[in-house]
């Protein structure tokens, strides 16, 4: 049988339990307090880095891929071989259209320098013609007054004045010959310059055709580890089809996530506390460096705005960039993509 003893502090039980659960809810919500008033803390967050795709500029068959999966590249080693033999024949039909261009080029020249001649000959003839005329001229005077005295016959007048008209009609026909040659050289000065322009074109199409022969071997662009690669030999790619990706290793970063109503408290400079999931006992050490001028939904495919015209409060998140201190330290440790949490310290 229980003594009154007994029977009271059993009555006392459920009213120590219930003050030892307020107790410990008051602990908690001061620490909770305390912290929220010194932190803010997300777990949306991961690591990220820059990523290159590996790219081809031409299409064709591949030769050889010189790249593995997880292997590490450095700028400008070669990755992709594509077949070139095509693109080599179609330069060599070019450089052949270039010759014959260039023989164009200099008939044209030629022409010219041959229409020179021809006009610098008839100059010289015409001087000649000039110095006929002048001879003719005196000698038909001359034989004018001789006829008028009956010194000689009307024949020998007569032939004098045909010889001057003949030699005058020569005149002018020399002088039409020269102004139309020199009217063909603006004729054959354009045919000049446009065989020259045609020369221009290939010879700018033969640069364009090199350097797309550059373009079947495909260089690394930036140093760092290649992702899952998705080419092999013999296989047929298209221009700016993705081949593989590097992944920079020397440069990480924190994207977190924060809430719209925690940044209000939070500024660049802040230190900030990264742990890792992958590493539960390692704790890194950064700080803000900067935030997003958008939140997390105007980035998305689609964005959560409702076009019917009901508006549903939602809290945004906002993107906040986290520089990692010492990241050589851990840059052994840490992979793009992965999740961790982070804790910045606001005051």
């Amino acid at each position: 049988m229980e003594t009154p003893q007994k029977k009271s502090f059993k009555n006392y039980i459920p009213r120590i339990i219930l003050a030892i659960i307020l107790i410990g809810a008051g602990i908690y919500a001061y620490r909770s307090y305390q912290y929220n008033q010194r932190y803010e803390s997300t777990d949306n967050a991961q690591i990220e880095t820059y990523t290159v795709p590996v790219v081809p500029r031409v299409g064709g068959y591949v030769t050889s891929v010189s790249m593995k999966d997880f292997e590490q590249v450095k700028k400008g080693q070669l990755l992709v071989d594509i077949d070139d033999r095509e693109q080599q024949l179609a330069l060599t039909e070019m450089e052949a259209v270039y010759q014959q261009l260039l023989t164009d080029v200099e008939n044209a020249k030629a022409n010219i320098k041959n229409t020179n001649m021809t006009i610098k000959a008839a100059e010289t003839n015409i001087t000649a013609t000039v110095l006929r005329k002048e001879k003719a001229l005196k000698d038909s005077e001359r034989d004018a007054r001789l006829f008028a005295d009956n010194a000689i016959t009307r024949r020998q007048a007569d032939d004098s004045k045909s010889n001057l008209e003949v030699l005058n009609a020569q005149y002018e026909g020399q002088k039409q010959d020269i102004v139309a040659s020199k009217s063909r050289l603006d004729i054959l000065y354009s045919n000049v310059h446009k065989a020259e322009a045609a020369l221009a074109v290939q010879k700018a199409k033969i640069d364009q055709q090199k350097l797309r022969l550059t373009y079947s071997k495909v260089y690394a662009t930036e140093n760092g580890k290649i992702g899952r690669k998705s080419v092999e030999p013999g296989q047929y790619i298209q221009p700016g089809q993705t081949l593989a990706t590097i992944v920079q290793d020397s440069l990480y970063w924190v994207v977190a996530n924060f809430k719209e109503t925690q940044i209000g408290r939070m500024a660049i400079g802040q230190e900030a506390t990264i742990k890792l999931d992958a590493y539960p006992d390692l704790e890194l050490k950064g700080r803000i460096a900067d935030f997003s001028d958008a939140t997390g939904a105007k980035y998305a495919l689609l964005p959560p705005d409702n076009a019917s015209g009901n508006f549903v409060k939602v809290t945004q998140k906002i993107p906040v960039k986290i520089a990692i201190d010492e990241i050589a330290k851990y840059r052994d440790k840490l992979r793009a993509g992965m999740s961790l949490e982070v804790e910045v310290k606001i005051k």
